[in-house]
């Protein structure tokens, strides 16, 4: 299958079991929520750049809903045309 529906058979299978594995390891070593600070806020994650402001993180959240409303919306239209998204598009 070409649509959202190849993570249930062969080798989709193994693929998506092993992403899901390396999710719930960063979950629980490297993501590890301290208690001193809100919920969610895990500093600078790129200790490279000293960009981390209150501005930052507000825009960083605000663009990770809208790629899981995205990501939402193609999973959804896959699944009711049995169409990957980009034959969907017409090409």
């Amino acid at each position: 299958p070409e649509d959202v529906t190849a993570c249930l058979v062969g080798n989709g299978q193994v693929g998506f079991i092993g992403i899901l594995a390396i999710i719930a390891g960063l979950e629980a070593a490297v993501f590890v929520q301290n208690p001193a600070k809100e919920p969610g806020n895990f500093g600078n994650p790129l200790p490279w750049w000293n960009d981390y402001s209150d501005e930052m993180r507000s825009r960083e959240i605000n663009n990770g809903r809208i790629a899981m409303f995205s990501a939402i919306g193609i999973i959804a239209s896959g699944l009711y045309t049995g169409q990957p998204a980009i034959e969907q598009l017409g090409m």
